[in-house]
């Protein structure tokens, strides 16, 4: 079924079940927004509650219906999925789900580029709090007035020495020989010094050491969690290379330069103090850090299309 696209689209056909017990399934609609923000690897599927049918889940089976409803269009096989509702004033409740290459879904992980796709389709004038749902992080998005106006600053409202941080209980751990630092900012983040890597089998290195810390952390090794990332400092000062799901991150996830700012804060990790530009193959991503938060700076968002989607509910006959 293709999405309809406008504000006026109408519900697609159902099909009953078979036997009252079953109960019948109808067809309902709901409106769904695209949203790419830039450094992110590609746009976010974003849908308010509220304009859900009364009643219904976002299980997995209604997201992958959601997903195939997309097909033959530009934006088939779209990776990141968020929800989210007003939770009073100027505060957004949001709840992340990142859709895997063997067609499931993860629903713990965390986006902070999701985030800021729920605050740019909702468009509320003023500085917004979100309170991610998924990961429990609270994050205030507030807009710059310079030196890019319409960009984004946001503030990860957690101490970088919170308890929890370091979710084993130490600032570096060992895995497979290699000194990494365990992160839980954002996301969990594994960090290693790209120096203790061979640069020509660095992806094929990196997501081995990713699946031991996903066993040592409780994950499934193909899981999306823990993310992992690879660092090098000098002089000119840190460069970035991340792992995201299925492949290179084009930048850095804003959880993964949340986190990697977070752990350069903290003493004894294996990541040195980092606040201003770091810079990443697609360019350069900006942080600070104070003693109550970390901050991601001048991020960009825009709204691509609003549809209308098929969204499938159960009524118990």
């Amino acid at each position: 079924m293709r999405p309809a696209t406008g504000a006026g689209g109408g519900a697609g056909g159902g099909r009953s079940a078979t036997g009252a017990a079953r109960g019948a399934r109808t067809a309902k609609a709901t409106t769904a927004f695209l949203v790419r923000a830039h450094d992110a690897p590609g746009p976010t599927l974003v849908l308010r509650l509220d304009h859900l049918p009364l009643g219904a889940l976002a299980l997995g089976g209604e997201l992958a219906g959601l997903r195939q409803a997309l097909a033959g269009t530009p934006y088939a096989g779209i990776g990141k999925i968020a929800l989210y509702g007003s939770a009073g004033g100027d505060r957004l409740d949001y709840r992340f789900v990142q859709a895997l290459p063997d067609g499931g879904f993860d629903f713990r992980a965390g986006c902070g580029h999701s985030l800021l796709a729920c605050v740019v389709a909702d468009g509320r004038p003023g500085p917004v709090t979100v309170r991610a749902v998924t990961t429990g992080d609270t994050v205030l998005c507030e807009h710059e007035r310079e030196p890019d106006e319409g960009a984004y600053t946001l503030s990860f409202l957690r101490a970088p020495t919170a308890p929890g941080t370091f979710p084993t209980g130490h600032p570096v751990d060992v895995l497979d020989g290699i000194p990494v630092s365990l992160v839980r900012y954002g996301n969990p983040y594994v960090f290693v010094d790209v120096r203790h890597l061979p640069e020509e089998k660095l992806r094929e290195r990196l997501e081995g050491l990713r699946a031991h810390a996903a066993r040592l952390l409780g994950h499934p090794p193909h899981s999306a969690l823990p993310k992992i990332a690879a660092f090098t400092a000098g002089p000119g000062g840190i460069a970035v290379r991340a792992l995201t799901v299925g492949g290179w991150h084009p930048r850095l996830a804003l959880t993964g330069a949340a986190a990697l700012a977070a752990a350069g804060a903290l003493d004894g990790t294996v990541v040195p103090p980092v606040d201003g530009e770091v810079r990443t193959p697609g360019g350069t991503v900006t942080v600070s850090t104070g003693p109550d938060r970390v901050r991601v700076h001048h991020k960009r968002a825009e709204l691509l299309e609003r549809l209308v989607l098929p969204w499938r509910i159960h009524a118990t006959a």
